[in-house]
């Protein structure tokens, strides 16, 4: 696949991971929407389901959508390292895309809104107890599950008597959404589970430089590279956890 086409679906992917990822959360918190106040399980489940959405949409690419995911599959020699910058280029640029939609989708109820201070939570994540440390523990571990799950899923293999074995690959994106269900579910309270890089950097750029200084709060640039960080070393650990076992 060529450099742009590998741009252009991840771009696409995670536009629509982060359009359908930032609604359901805005969905839940902005006043006068239907889902106000649905909850975090609300808010999980949409984010899975987002997951599958863009996934499907970028399979050409092999639907990366995270340069966390990205990154493990490059140090684990499944994606040449050419193509790596190529891969997270897509995806920042498709997260700030999504990141707009959303706004544009809910810009009634973020002009209603009289809390413009908590919007950023709608785009981007933040700990509930701020400490760096543990925050980025959170989010390495968090990611490492992951993309260790994605590395080390089995796939389709046929046996001597030529009789398939699927694994779960008979799954598709269904299972990676299954798995950010329950990153989500369990391991997502303390920082709210970024495990993505684009998904809260990008967002963040547009809410800082392109939302309507009415709709919302700060930025929060303080904090905004332990999500970054912390997914990065996830998802390189995961890479080397899975080149270091057996084949």
């Amino acid at each position: 696949m060529s450099m742009g086409s590998i741009f252009l679906w991840e771009m696409i992917g995670t536009a629509v991971l982060i359009l359908l990822g930032a609604g359901v959360v805005a969905n839940h918190v902005l006043r006068n929407t239907n889902g106000h106040g649905a909850g975090t399980l609300f808010i999980n489940i949409g984010w899975g389901f987002a997951v599958f959405t863009g996934a499907s949409i970028a399979a050409p690419s092999g639907a990366h959508l995270n340069p966390a995911v990205t990154l493990g599959l490059a140090v684990a020699k499944k994606v040449d390292w050419d193509k790596v910058p190529v891969y997270i280029l897509g995806q920042f640029a498709g997260a700030i895309i999504g990141a707009m939609l959303c706004w544009a989708v809910y810009k009634l109820q973020f002009d209603a809104h009289d809390e413009p201070q908590n919007t950023l939570g709608v785009f981007s994540t933040a700990p509930q107890i701020r400490n760096y440390t543990w925050n980025l523990v959170t989010e390495i571990i968090g990611t490492f599950v992951l993309v260790a799950w994605i590395l080390l899923s089995p796939s389709v293999k046929v046996g001597a008597d030529g009789v398939p074995t699927f694994g779960n690959s008979a799954l598709g994106y269904a299972g990676v959404a299954f798995v950010v269900l329950v990153i989500g579910t369990s391991l997502g309270g303390p920082t709210g589970y970024a495990i993505n890089p684009a998904r809260d950097l990008g967002p963040r750029l547009a809410y800082a430089f392109l939302m309507p200084i009415k709709n919302k709060g700060r930025a929060d640039w303080g904090y905004s590279w332990v999500p970054v960080v912390g997914p990065v070393v996830g998802g390189v650990l995961a890479g080397l956890f899975a080149l270091a076992l057996p084949s």
